[in-house]
C-alpha cells in the first residue's frame, strides 16, 4: 500500500511551522503529503458535530489518507476531546484499516498535557508527540523505514549529533551548576542612569572573553498591582544574583498599544501589565544595577520610545518595521503607518545615541519564510537603520527555526548576514552579534531541554570561530519555555548553562579534543549560495525602487513579494503578492518551492517582485498622502 499522507490542525490554532516543518522532512523521503485547506481545519475544530466530522471523512477518503498526523497546541481538554470525537467518527464510518479503511496511523503532536490525556484514553491507536524528537527518529516514529531516509538527512546532521553528544555528556556532569557569576563593576557609571550597554559591553570585554547576558522575562497575573510588584521582586532577586546583565521586560500587549490609558474593560493578553511611567520607573528602582529594556509600542511608537528613555534608560531599542500591527492582528496600525511611525522611531533613537536591535528577520520565519528572506529582512534592517543615523546595530539572530532547521544551516544563514552587512561598518557604525535559541525548540522534558539548551550555546560558538569574544551578547531563552514561565531561579539556572557550556566548548576545542573543521566545507558553501541569492534580490531592490530605506520604500519592498511569506494569517487577501509563493523545508534549510515542491531559481522569485513594484509604490504613495490630508 502506498502511504499517503494527511496533516490537519483544527481551527482556531494558527501555530502552523511544525506542521509545514513536518511535510517538507516527509516529502524529502518521497512520501505523498496533503495539508487539509481551511474549511477541513474547520470541520476538526468542530468535530462534535456529525456534519463536521462527514467533512473530515470524506476529505480522508477523496485523497486515500492512510497516515493521519493532527496538531494541536492550545487547551489539552480541548485536543483531547477532539481526538476523541475524531477516533469515534473514524470507527463509526470504518475509516480505519482494521474495519476495512485506508487509515493504518493515527498520529498527535502538541502539550504534553494533551499527549498524555490521549495516551491515556486512546492507548497505542493514537502515537503522540511533544516536539522532543529529532528529525529522524519523528520520521521513523511516522512509519518511515530507515532505509527511506536519504543520506543527506543523516550527514546533514551530523554536526548537531556530535554536539547532541557533547551536551548530554556535560548537562549529566551538573558542572554547570558550580558557574559563578563574574563582577562587571569597575567603571564609573555602572549601574547608574549613565550607565549603557556599550559602556559595560566595552568594560567587561577588557575582563572576559564572555557575552553580556540579556534575558526576557515577566509573570503575568489577574490582578495588575500584584503582577507589577511581583516583576519588581523578580528584578530584585535576579539584581542580587549577578547572573543576568540586560532584563527585557516582558511586557502586556495593554502597555504596548494602551500605555498609560484607561485599561478598563480591555482584555489583557498576558505578560507584565505595566501601565505609567511611575510603574517603569519603580521597576528602574528595584533593578539596579541590571540594565532593562522593553518592547517598543504598537501605536505613538515613538512617544513610547522617548517614555522608555525617561524612565528605564533603555538599554537599546527595538522594531520589527513590519511587524506588530494590523498584519499579524499584534497593533492597531495598519501596515504602512507602522513603517512610517517605525522610522521616525529611528530617527529618535539615533539622537539619543542607543544601540538598535531589528526584531524581525524571525517573524518572518515563524510565518513560512524561506532563510533568504530571513537574510534579505535582516540587511535591509540594518542599511535602514544606518540610513537614518544608527550608529550601533544589534543583530539578533534566531537559531533553530523552524526547530528542524540544520545548524550547519543556521550557522552558513548568521555568516551570510555579517557577509553582507559587515562593509557598512565605519567609525559610525558597529555590528553587535546576539544570537538565541528559538522559540520552538525546547523539548517539554525538562533534562532534555538542559540538553537542548546547551547545544544551542555551543553552537553560537561557531557562528564566527575565529574571534574569541564572539558573541558579544547572547539572548537566553530559558529552558522550562515549553511548558512553564521562568522564575528568577530558572532564569539563573539557564544563563549557568549557557556561559558554562560555551566555555566548555571552547576548552575542548583549545585542547584539540572536538575538531569542527570538517563540517566548514558544506557550511561554506551554503553561505556562499545565500549571499548569491540575497544579493541577486538586494540589488533588484535597489534598481526598482529608488529610496527602498524609508517607509514607502519598505512597503513596496514587502507588498512587491520581494519577501515571501506563505503562512500569513488574518490579511493574507490584502498581500496577494507577498503570500504568492509556497516554501517547504528541504536538506535542513527552507527554500521556495513551486507546486510540484520544486525549489524555485531566485530570477524568478526577482522577475515576479518586480512586475509588482510600480502598482505597489503608487498605493504607497497614494496612501502617504491621505496620511498627511488627514494631519493637517
Amino acid at each position: 500500500m502506498n502511504k499517503i499522507y494527511g496533516l490537519l490542525k483544527p481551527l482556531p490554532d494558527v501555530h502552523t511551522l511544525g506542521i509545514h516543518s513536518i511535510k517538507g522532512l516527509l516529502e524529502e523521503c518521497q512520501q505523498s503529503v496533503i495539508i487539509a485547506d481551511d474549511d477541513i481545519n474547520e470541520a476538526l475544530g468542530s468535530v462534535q458535530s456529525s456534519v463536521q466530522q462527514q467533512k473530515v471523512i470524506d476529505w480522508i477518503k477523496q485523497y486515500h489518507i492512510t497516515h493521519l498526523g493532527i496538531s494541536y497546541r492550545l487547551d489539552p481538554q480541548r485536543a483531547s476531546e477532539i481526538i476523541g470525537f475524531l477516533v469515534y467518527a473514524l470507527k463509526e464510518s470504518h475509516a480505519l484499516i482494521s474495519d476495512g479503511g485506508s487509515i493504518v496511523r493515527i498520529f498527535f503532536a502538541g502539550l504534553p498535557q494533551s499527549c498524555h490525556l490521549i495516551e491515556s484514553r486512546h492507548g497505542s491507536l493514537v502515537s503522540t508527540f511533544t516536539g522532543s524528537h529529532s528529525s529522524k527518529e519523528t520520521l521513523i516514529s511516522m512509519g518511515i523505514e530507515a532505509d527511506q531516509i536519504p543520506p543527506s538527512l543523516i550527514i546533514g546532521s551530523e554536526y548537531d549529533d556530535l554536539l547532541k553528544k557533547i551536551a548530554k555528556e556535560f548537562i549529566a556532569s551538573e558542572n554547570y551548576k558550580y558557574f559563578k557569576p563574574e563582577n562587571k563593576d569597575g567603571y564609573p557609571e555602572f549601574g547608574t542612569q549613565s550607565d549603557t550597554m556599550i559602556k559595560r559591553l566595552n568594560h567587561y570585554r577588557k575582563l572576559s572573553n564572555l557575552p553580556l547576558i540579556r534575558v526576557h522575562a515577566g509573570p503575568y497575573g489577574e490582578n495588575r498591582k500584584e503582577a507589577v510588584e511581583l516583576f519588581a521582586d523578580w528584578c530584585r532577586q535576579l539584581a542580587k544574583t549577578g547572573y543576568l546583565d540586560v532584563c527585557s521586560i516582558g511586557t502586556s500587549q495593554l502597555t504596548q498599544s494602551n500605555f498609560d490609558e484607561d485599561w478598563q474593560d480591555l482584555p489583557n493578553g498576558g505578560g507584565v501589565p505595566i501601565q505609567t511611567p511611575q510603574d517603569y520607573r519603580m521597576i528602574y528602582e528595584n533593578s539596579r544595577p541590571m540594565l532593562l529594556r522593553t518592547y517598543a509600542g504598537t501605536k505613538n511608537v515613538d512617544q513610547l520610545a522617548k517614555i522608555h528613555e525617561e524612565t528605564i534608560n533603555i538599554a537599546w531599542h527595538a522594531l520589527s518595521f513590519w511587524w506588530f500591527n494590523q498584519l499579524d492582528g499584534r497593533g492597531p496600525n495598519d501596515l504602512l503607518t507602522n513603517l512610517h511611525q517605525h522610522m521616525e522611531t529611528l530617527k529618535y533613537i539615533a539622537k539619543t545615541a542607543k544601540p538598535f536591535e531589528p526584531n524581525i528577520p524571525h517573524h518572518f520565519a515563524f510565518r513560512g519564510g524561506d532563510d533568504v528572506t530571513y537574510i534579505v529582512s535582516a540587511v535591509l534592517a540594518a542599511r535602514t537603520a544606518k540610513s537614518h543615523g544608527i550608529k550601533d546595530f544589534i543583530l539578533q539572530i534566531m537559531l533553530n527555526t523552524p526547530r528542524y532547521t540544520w545548524g550547519i544551516v543556521d550557522l552558513a544563514k548568521a555568516r551570510a548576514i555579517l557577509q553582507l552587512i559587515s562593509p557598512l561598518c565605519d567609525g559610525n557604525f558597529r555590528i553587535y552579534l546576539q544570537p538565541r535559541a528559538g522559540l520552538d525548540y525546547f523539548s517539554p522534558q525538562l533534562p532534555l531541554a538542559k540538553e537542548q539548551l546547551a547545544i544551542v550555546s555551543m553552537m553560537m560558538d561557531d557562528i564566527e570561530p575565529h574571534i574569541e569574544n564572539s558573541p558579544p551578547l547572547i539572548h537566553v531563552v530559558s529552558y522550562s519555555e515549553a511548558i512553564e514561565l521562568a522564575t528568577p531561579t530558572i532564569i539563573d539556572e539557564s544563563i549557568k548553562i549557557t556561559l558554562s557550556s560555551l566555555n566548555h566548548i571552547r576548552k575542548l576545542k583549545q585542547s584539540h579534543q572536538v575538531n569542527f573543521q570538517k563540517f566548514e566545507t558544506e557550511i561554506t558553501k551554503r553561505k556562499d549560495q545565500f549571499v548569491l541569492e540575497a544579493n541577486a534580490i538586494l540589488d533588484s531592490i535597489e534598481q526598482k525602487i529608488e529610496y527602498p530605506y524609508t517607509a514607502i520604500g519598505l512597503y513596496t519592498v514587502f507588498t512587491s513579494g520581494y519577501l515571501p511569506i506563505p503562512y500569513l494569517w488574518g490579511n493574507k487577501q490584502d498581500y496577494p503578492h507577498a503570500t504568492h509563493f509556497k516554501t517547504r523545508l528541504i536538506a535542513g534549510s527552507m527554500v521556495v518551492v513551486d507546486d510540484d515542491g520544486m525549489p524555485i531559481p531566485v530570477e524568478k522569485r526577482i522577475e515576479f517582485a518586480k512586475q509588482n513594484v510600480r502598482d505597489s509604490l503608487s498605493k504607497a504613495r497614494s496612501h502617504t498622502l491621505r496620511m498627511i490630508g488627514k494631519s493637517l
